[in-house]
C-alpha cells in the first residue's frame, strides 16, 4: 500500500504544504477581470525610450560604517555594506517577459552598466515574476562570481534547471547569514508567484532585511499595503526601507498586490524607517499608469502626510546615496594635540 506523499512545503498559515496564499487577503484575478482590464483601455501610453546620461561606475566597496545604495532601476539596488556587495532582484534584460521578442520592454537603460558592478557577493531575490526573476541576468552573475542567492521557498527548482546553485530558500521570518558579518531575514509581502498559466502560487514570494553592523535595510518586494508592515517594523525597526511605488492602476486590479505611493507612504511610517526609497518606477510598463505619475503621486502622498522629501527618495538611476550607520570618529585637528 502506497504512503501518501509528503507535501512539499511546511504546512502554515500561508501555505496549505503545496500552494502558497497571503493571509486573509485574495491577490487571484478571474480571466474575467482580466478581459474587463483590458476592455477598459485606461493605459497612458509610455514613450519607447526615456533618454539618460551615463552615469559613473558605483564605488567598489562601502567604508567603515557606510551603507551605500544605487538604484539600477525596477526593483535592482546596489546595496554595499562594509565588506560585502548585494543585489536586489537583479534585472539587466531588454524586456521583463519569458520571450526575447515580446512582453514589456524597458524604455530606460540600466544605472550601473553591467560590465561596471563590482564584484557581487549575495542576491536578494523576492520572488519569481519575470521583472524580478531574471533568469539570463542571473546566468550572468553566476558565471561572474557565483553570489550566494536568498530568496523565498521554492524558487530554487527554477533556478536549478538553468545550472544556478548558491540558493538558500526561506520562509518569512527564516534568517540566514549568507556572508561574514551580514545577517538576511526573509520578510513576508502581500503578493503572489508564477512564471506560467501552471505554477502559480508554488513558489514564496516576500521582501527581505538586511543586518549588517548595527544597520536594518528593509527590502520589500512587491507588495499590496498590509499589516506585516507594522509587523516588520516592530521586529526589526530598519533604518533604511526600500518600498515598490508604481505599477498599481487600476486600483480595482491592483490594489491587493501592488501599493501606490499613498500606501507606500503609510509602509513608509509603518516601518518606522529613517529614509525609504522608491522602486519598481520608471522601467517597465507593467499598467495603466502615466511613467511620471509614480514620482508625482508620492510628491503629494509626501506633503499630505507631512514628509520631508528627504525621508522618501526617488534617485535618479545610478545616483549613489550614502547612509551612515553610526557617526564616525572625528579627528582632532593637530594643534588641538595635547
Amino acid at each position: 500500500m502506497s504512503q501518501p506523499r509528503t507535501p512539499p512545503f511546511p504546512v502554515s498559515d500561508h501555505c496549505d504544504g503545496r500552494r502558497f496564499f497571503n493571509p486573509g487577503v485574495d491577490t487571484d484575478r478571474s480571466l474575467a477581470d482580466l478581459l474587463r482590464w483590458r476592455r477598459e483601455k485606461g493605459r497612458v501610453p509610455w514613450p519607447a525610450a526615456v533618454p539618460s546620461t551615463p552615469a559613473p561606475p558605483p564605488p567598489a566597496a562601502a567604508g567603515p560604517g557606510e551603507v551605500l545604495l544605487t538604484l539600477v532601476g525596477q526593483s535592482t539596488v546596489l546595496i554595499q555594506v562594509e565588506g560585502c556587495n548585494i543585489l536586489t532582484d537583479p534585472v539587466w534584460s531588454d524586456r521583463a517577459s519569458p520571450l526575447g521578442f515580446a512582453g514589456p520592454r524597458r524604455v530606460r537603460a540600466p544605472g550601473i552598466a553591467f560590465a561596471d558592478l563590482p564584484r557581487i557577493d549575495l542576491v536578494l531575490l523576492s520572488h519569481n515574476h519575470y521583472d524580478h526573476m531574471d533568469v539570463p541576468t542571473l546566468k550572468r552573475l553566476h558565471a561572474r562570481s557565483a553570489p550566494r542567492i536568498v530568496t523565498g521557498l521554492g524558487n530554487g527548482r527554477t533556478l536549478a534547471r538553468h545550472g544556478i546553485d548558491g540558493v538558500v530558500e526561506l520562509d518569512w521570518w527564516q534568517c540566514c547569514t549568507p556572508a561574514q558579518g551580514v545577517d538576511v531575514t526573509y520578510l513576508p509581502a502581500q503578493h503572489w508567484s508564477s512564471r506560467s498559466p501552471w505554477d502559480r502560487r508554488r513558489a514564496l514570494w516576500g521582501g527581505h532585511a538586511v543586518q549588517c553592523g548595527g544597520t536594518c535595510v528593509v527590502f520589500a518586494g512587491d507588495s499590496g499595503y498590509g499589516p506585516h508592515f507594522a509587523a516588520i517594523g516592530r521586529t526589526l525597526k530598519p533604518d533604511v526601507a526600500l518600498l515598490p511605488i508604481g505599477a498599481y492602476e487600476p486600483r480595482w486590479f491592483m490594489r491587493a498586490q501592488h501599493m501606490d505611493p499613498s500606501d507606500a507612504v503609510a509602509a513608509h511610517r509603518d516601518l518606522g524607517a529613517a529614509m525609504s526609497l522608491g522602486l519598481h518606477w520608471g522601467t517597465f510598463q507593467l499598467t495603466d499608469e502615466a511613467i511620471d505619475a509614480p514620482l508625482a503621486e508620492l510628491a503629494r502622498a509626501r506633503a499630505e502626510a507631512g514628509l520631508d522629501e528627504a525621508a522618501f527618495r526617488t534617485p535618479d538611476f545610478g545616483t549613489t546615496l550614502v547612509w551612515r550607520r553610526r557617526p564616525l570618529p572625528v579627528e582632532a585637528p593637530a594643534s588641538a594635540a595635547p
